[in-house]
């Protein structure tokens, strides 16, 4: 990156995007496949139908849009899918957005999220471009329960991704849904596996998203109830570490390790909401409870106003998301689409 670039980043990150809430947004997930090498029953329907190659932003518009984020203050950037590193440019895609780290660059953090699959394969490159974590999803570290959940999905490639990952100097974190009948019973095993290897643990409660055959209020537990379970075997002491996500952190005193809770249906995290989400196909999502979208593809390929286009779609940011549980039948509900 030359120093002219520099420059007019750091000049247009004095127009930060705020929305009418007075939130700031500093923090992009930037989706870049709807492909996975997984068919976690929560997650994706068994027999998926995915988008033509055209449909999806090539890596120059990936670049383009993650450019226009970091100049007006944007720091952050997860990279996710689906799977991210199934796809076949990925390290071209993670070469391009390494560019922008670094004092004066504007990025302070360039991350994934993975289902762990690909680790082994790329986790040398990652380390190397400057990604410093990554999240896993991993909901089992029981090979008949991982199995089941993924639907025939490999325990020993994930734990093994793990592994290398670890060994090139990546801090792990796993990223755990809570599935009522599946894994429930599971996690203090989860949590004990992962803090004797120094990796941090953060329970998500299943949410109302993607395309699934299965009714989530089936799976769907909260987290409030898994705590108390869990304070019958661990001491858990609030922790105040914060990675700009919406995870609530916990010390457990006979780890010695790190517990979040991520709980969007049982009580809700919108007050600090500093995040969007950019869909593989170029749409913007303002909240992931929420419809409503920005279609930042068509802006790219009709040469349009990018920046214009950022400041419009921070006007339709809503205060709070529409995962619902109703009173009658407890059943969580969402209008927002996965992709």
């Amino acid at each position: 990156m030359t120093a002219s670039t520099a420059n007019d980043l750091t000049a247009k990150a004095a127009t930060p995007l705020v929305d009418s809430f007075g939130r700031t947004v500093t923090y992009l997930r930037l989706s870049v496949t709807d492909r996975c090498d997984l068919r976690c029953t929560y997650c994706m329907s068994e027999k998926m139908t995915f988008l033509p190659k055209s449909d999806l932003l090539n890596a120059e518009e990936l670049e383009q849009v993650a450019r226009s984020f970091i100049a007006r203050g944007v720091t952050k950037i997860r990279v996710t899918g689906g799977e991210p590193l199934v796809r076949r440019n990925i390290l071209d895609i993670m070469t391009r957005l390494s560019k922008y780290l670094g004092q004066g660059r504007g990025l302070n953090e360039l991350t994934l999220t993975s289902n762990g699959t690909q680790l082994a394969k790329h986790a040398a490159d990652l380390a190397r471009l400057g990604v410093k974590r990554i999240n896993v999803s991993l909901d089992s570290v029981n090979p008949e329960t991982f199995g089941r959940i993924t639907r025939g999905g490999k325990l020993t490639h994930v734990l093994g991704g793990i592994a290398v990952a670890q060994s090139h100097g990546l801090k792990i974190k796993l990223n755990v849904v809570v599935l009522k009948n599946d894994n429930a019973a599971e996690i203090p095993s989860i949590i004990d596996w992962a803090h004797r290897r120094d990796i941090d643990v953060t329970l998500i409660e299943a949410m109302p998203l993607g395309k699934i055959e299965a009714d989530r209020f089936d799976q769907y537990i909260p987290l409030s109830d898994i705590r108390a379970e869990l304070e019958k075997k661990f001491t858990l002491t609030e922790d105040s570490y914060r990675t700009g996500g919406p995870s609530q952190y916990w010390q457990v005193a006979e780890t010695g390790g790190r517990l979040g809770f991520i709980t969007p249906l049982s009580n809700n995290f919108c007050a600090g909401c500093n995040r969007v989400r950019l869909t593989c196909t170029g749409k913007l999502f303002l909240c992931l409870g929420q419809n409503d979208d920005a279609d930042l593809r068509e802006v790219l390929r009709t040469g349009g106003d990018l920046d214009a286009a950022l400041d419009e779609a921070m006007t339709r940011k809503p205060k709070a998301h529409d995962f619902l549980i109703d009173a009658p039948g407890k059943r969580p509900q969402c209008l927002a689409t996965c992709q």
